[in-house]
């Protein structure tokens, strides 16, 4: 089996699946930094602001949004690194088959998770239902007693559903990751190569 730029040229599926999984690891990098720095500006602001006796009552909340965001955008590359946290208290006294299983098992659980959590998300925003309601929040929410839709967040007076986006895209990155993953698991693929852009460990991600 041949290999390009680390991953493994076997069939086309698969290298589409680990080149997607791939592709969305350098878009969250760069996220996850714009956050963090986002994150640190907002921080920063509002100790000025108070200190100055000039507060921005809308800077806390900016400042919430902000870490539940980096949060699972930084968990979905966690989860591709396999940086994310692990119990090893028994794989670590296993044969190395044995291990390598265990690794497909869990590697199975976080991908039945994000499948769950992708389904909730469908089920939740109801994308069909809002779109036969003609897109009126007030309509629908009447209709389905939903009112995702027509829910503002209280400071920034933002839609909810905007702020909520995050969990679907969360539940699609993690499909694709730990779908790349158990790829690699089975032997089906190679590890991808990072050394050029330095991906190794949680302090490089950002």
């Amino acid at each position: 089996m041949s290999h390009t730029n680390g991953v493994a040229a076997g069939g086309w599926p698969l290298r589409a699946v680990t080149a997607a999984s791939e592709a969305l690891l350098v878009v969250e990098r760069f996220a996850i930094g714009a956050l963090m720095a986002l994150l640190t500006g907002l921080i920063l602001v509002n100790v000025v602001t108070r200190y100055g006796r000039i507060p921005l009552y809308w800077i806390d909340e900016s400042a919430i949004f902000t870490t539940v965001w980096l949060t699972f955008i930084g968990a979905s590359a966690m989860s591709r690194l396999r940086l994310d946290f692990s119990m090893t208290l028994l794989t670590e006294h296993l044969p190395a088959g044995a291990t390598r299983a265990m690794r497909v098992v869990s590697t199975l659980c976080i991908l039945g998770f994000g499948l769950a959590l992708a389904a909730m998300c469908w089920l939740w925003m109801d994308p069909l239902g809002i779109a036969s309601a003609g897109f009126d929040a007030r309509e629908y929410s009447g209709a389905t007693f939903n009112f995702l839709y027509t829910e503002r967040t209280q400071t920034l007076n933002w839609p909810s559903w905007v702020v909520y986006l995050v969990m679907p895209l969360f539940a699609l990155t993690l499909m694709v990751h730990s779908a790349a993953n158990l790829i690699e698991d089975l032997g089906l693929a190679a590890p991808p190569d990072r050394s050029s852009i330095g991906l190794h460990n949680a302090e490089e991600v950002a």
